[in-house]
């Protein structure tokens, strides 16, 4: 044989040598030969059947086939989610910047229009609870889920978590096919994921994109009531992919090729407005531990700190040799765990649980992760001495930040419109003499409705709308929010009263709300 036929031949069997040793490696990574990938944690309320069993590919026809499998087994699961939003058709706006910025405004003649939201869902449990986001079914008056066959279904929201963007669903039927539950915490950068969902359209229900694992813990603030706050429950926790996501796959599933839920596809990052490659999902451990806690107990309880911090300054950090991701304590709201437990306002709290901190959001990323009554240890330095706190975990409402103290009439309650709105569903504010000039009233007296929470079943069903003006509740007089507020905080929990509203074409509307009774 010649010199050059022994370097072809060398080339051939050594490329092929390097091919079984990527396809070998690949099987081990994705179809869990060697350490797992996807273990399943799922909670006894899920019951999901979509996961598959993988054996490691030999040839580039295997390898196809996998995906293959993966989508032929996950899709019964994914469902098309059409959200009715009614929004009014307006041109200049004077209230740009404030909460009446999308109630008040020039109109036109023509009347409110229907607009139809297009998202994406995954039904984990087969008794027909179903998993999107919370920004999908937002202020939606009516929501319908049509599954891979074709079957419709009219849709009820079961709960939501505005800070988590999850939000469960629960259509009338049973027996669907229910998504199976991976852990998140096993995943790896550059293991093959799957996205399902509807992109851009109606009629592309049920596609089907892969790509890698870009990057994990991918750590965002929330948005938040008042600058500067970091509560436990406002960090977000990403996963980053490049498989194609799109508007429209919101709320769709993010599975590994054990045709398992890893995470649930909620942001894009784009210049455009499409895919281009850096998309975000949420972890399956969190949405497991959100939608077990809304499918059993109707709303989510977090952990509660009672701090706010901010990043620590590189300067502080490189001159008394800080961990990175360390972060100042701003303020220690009075009465709250971190209070209790002797953490004060300068603090700089440095690592959590036997952790240093890489990143001052994982503070509140992993107290939110976190049940109330749990302990936690948060290591501290105060004055350049290194402290050790221990925090018996506490329980709060989304909304509900630092508080004014009560002012000793009644019932303990909320006492600001934050806090009022998670209660009660309702976005409030004072009637200023621009507002009243623009509703056409008198006087600027009472309170206006600026936002109401749909998924709240009592406001949903109750009548009330935005730019209603509330003037009378439980018998007295509202002339504005401290009114309002001393009023509500007098009613006992769990009793009704009556409220009477003003609709902007002067007609009074009257209707019942209750108080929610108080939890353990």
């Amino acid at each position: 044989m010649s010199t050059q036929g022994k370097v072809s031949l060398a080339v051939v069997v050594g490329g092929a040598f390097l091919a079984g040793i990527l396809f070998a490696t690949a099987g081990a990574n994705l179809f869990g030969v060697g350490d797992a990938v996807g273990t399943s944690s799922q909670a006894a309320n899920l019951d999901g059947s979509t996961q598959v069993e993988q054996a490691a590919p030999s040839t580039p026809n295997g390898f196809e086939t996998a995906f293959s499998e993966v989508a032929a087994s996950v899709n019964p699961a994914v469902v098309q989610i059409r959200a009715a939003k009614v929004v009014d058709r307006q041109r200049r706006n004077p209230f740009e910047g404030t909460p009446f910025e999308q109630f008040f405004g020039q109109r036109g003649p023509s009347e409110p229009e229907v607009r139809q939201g297009l998202g994406s869902g995954v039904v984990v449990r087969s008794d027909g609870h179903i998993v999107t986001n919370n920004h999908v079914i937002q202020d939606a008056e009516q929501l319908s889920v049509q599954t891979l066959d074709g079957e419709q279904y009219e849709a009820e929201v079961v709960g939501t978590d505005q800070y988590k963007d999850l939000a469960v669903l629960k259509v009338d039927a049973s027996d669907l096919t229910a998504i199976s539950f991976g852990s998140s915490e096993q995943l790896s950068v550059g293991q093959w994921v799957m996205a399902f969902g509807s992109p851009l359209d109606p009629q592309l229900n049920n596609s089907v994109t892969a790509g890698i694992i870009s990057a994990l813990g991918r750590l965002q603030a929330s948005p938040q009531r008042g600058r500067g706050s970091n509560q436990g429950s406002g960090v977000q926790n990403f996963i980053q992919t490049d498989a194609a996501i799109n508007p429209g796959n919101s709320g769709g599933p993010l599975v590994n090729l054990q045709g398992q839920l890893v995470g649930i596809n909620t942001a894009i990052v784009s210049r455009s407005g499409g895919n281009q490659g850096i998309g975000f999902a949420v972890p399956s451990n969190t949405v497991e531990r959100i939608a077990t806690q809304i499918i059993e107990e109707g709303s989510v309880r977090r952990a509660y700190l009672g701090v706010r911090y901010r990043k620590a300054p590189e300067t502080l950090v490189e001159n008394e040799n800080l961990p990175k991701g360390s972060a100042i304590v701003s303020q220690v709201e009075e009465d709250a765990p971190a209070a209790e437990a002797g953490l004060e306002a300068g603090d700089i709290i440095t690592g959590i649980n036997g952790n240093p901190l890489e990143n001052y959001l994982q503070l509140g990323n992993q107290i939110a992760s976190m049940r109330p009554g749990e302990e936690t240890r948060l290591e501290v330095n105060r004055d350049g001495e290194t402290r050790t706190f221990t925090v018996t975990l506490g329980a709060r409402g989304e909304g509900m930040t630092a508080s004014a103290g009560d002012d000793g009439e009644g019932n303990d309650g909320p006492s600001s419109a934050e806090a009022l709105q998670e209660e009660l569903g309702l976005q409030l504010e004072d009637v200023t003499p621009e507002i009243a000039r623009r509703l056409g009233l008198d006087e600027a007296r009472g309170v206006v409705i600026t936002g109401v929470d749909q998924s709240n079943r009592m406001i949903r069903d109750s009548g009330l709308q935005p730019r209603q003006i509330i003037f009378k509740m439980a018998g007295e007089q509202i002339s504005d929010m401290n009114a309002f507020m001393k009023v509500y905080q007098r009613v006992e929990p769990g009793d009704a009263f009556r409220m009477a509203v003003r609709n902007p074409d002067g007609f009074v509307f009257v209707t019942s709300l209750r108080r929610p009774a108080e939890t353990e």
